[in-house]
């Protein structure tokens, strides 16, 4: 991957691409006997590659990456299709992931004739905020996607908690509520006037910038650290616990229901990652949490109701619909996305 990369942090000696999106591995292949007891058809590890010191990271799982499994999967032979639907033209693979122990269901259009992926088979491609082109559909659901890391959705058992954060050498703590959510991957929210009051301003920061300069990453991070701890993880690991900042929708997001501003090893992502997404869609529907508190406001301000369930989610590349699916007592059934994906390349990399 061309880490570790210290000095200018490009990775050009090697795969990756110089942000933490582009430094990533997913490890697939048959399932193997204990994950046989969850009915699937292929199993793949994640591991997130540092891009400054190499470190490998098997804390969690990415969800852009999840969504092209099945199809990996087929088009190497690893497995077939539960079944094709005649008149769609769509199957499903059923995958297991070792990081989280959690099953992920992806499907996408695949010929009858020999049960590989066909992008272009009669089934319109579609367009994904913050990647160019339409590419094949690919719905991709997180079954029972709750407690992927920690063993519950709440892991403090709260929708909101307050972390007492020490932010300067004097030793004086400010008082941060944070909501700390554990779906497809654990994960800390902030508000956005939170933020803003931390960092001893008076206004929300007013853009992508703002949002990106060193004093604020410093900032967030201390936050995820604390975050992590509470949750019961490592605060070390750069990678798990996220941590991503929620705003009202306002300006050009005035059609979504939240604004996001994601964290990805400490670095402000450029959309966001997918899991965070998620995690964020099922957090909108638990009732107390900082997700749930803005989406409700969004949407009782509106003339017009929303017309389904799905959360209309702003980040810095554009929009994304995610959607979460409860049980009567609270449990998170599914939580799902669409997708894009085709294969860009297949080859030998010298290591």
């Amino acid at each position: 991957m061309g880490s570790p990369d210290p000095q200018y942090r490009r990775q050009l000696n090697g795969m990756g691409g110089g942000v933490s999106s582009l430094s990533k591995i997913c490890v697939v292949g048959p399932p193997s006997p204990s994950a046989r007891a969850f009915e699937v058809d292929v199993e793949y590890t994640f591991v997130q590659v540092g891009i400054e010191d190499g470190v490998l990271d098997l804390s969690g799982n990415c969800g852009n990456l999840s969504s092209m499994i099945g199809v990996f999967a087929l088009d190497e032979g690893l497995c077939t299709p539960r079944g094709i639907d005649a008149q769609s033209g769509l199957a499903t693979v059923r995958s297991f992931n070792s990081n989280t122990q959690k099953v992920i269901d992806t499907t996408f259009p695949v010929s009858t004739a020999d049960g590989k992926h066909v992008p272009e088979l009669n089934i319109p491609q579609v367009e994904m905020a913050g990647v160019p082109g339409k590419a094949s559909r690919i719905v991709l659901q997180f079954v029972n996607p709750g407690g992927a890391r920690t063993g519950k959705l709440l892991p403090t058992g709260n929708p909101t908690d307050t972390l007492d954060v020490l932010f300067n050498t004097s030793g004086a703590r400010s008082p941060v509520p944070v909501s700390l959510v554990d779906a497809t991957n654990p994960t800390v929210f902030i508000s956005a006037h939170d933020l803003a009051r931390v960092l001893g301003v008076n206004e929300e920061l007013p853009n992508v910038q703002h949002y990106s300069s060193p004093n604020v990453e410093t900032v967030l991070e201390r936050i995820r650290q604390a975050g992590a701890e509470r949750m019961g993880l490592d605060p070390s690991a750069k990678a798990q616990p996220k941590i991503a900042v929620l705003s009202k929708p306002n300006g050009d997001s005035i059609d979504a229901d939240i604004l996001i501003h994601a964290y990805s090893m400490g670095v402000l992502h450029k959309a966001v990652p997918m899991t965070v997404g998620l995690c964020l869609g099922v957090a909108a529907g638990v009732e107390g949490t900082i997700a749930h508190r803005i989406v409700s406001k969004a949407r009782s301000s509106r003339s017009e109701p929303s017309q389904n369930d799905m959360v209309k989610i702003r980040h810095p590349g554009g929009v994304v619909q995610v959607g979460a699916v409860f049980a009567e007592d609270g449990t998170v059934l599914n939580a799902q996305v669409l997708r894009t994906g085709r294969r860009l390349m297949k080859g030998v990399v010298w290591w």
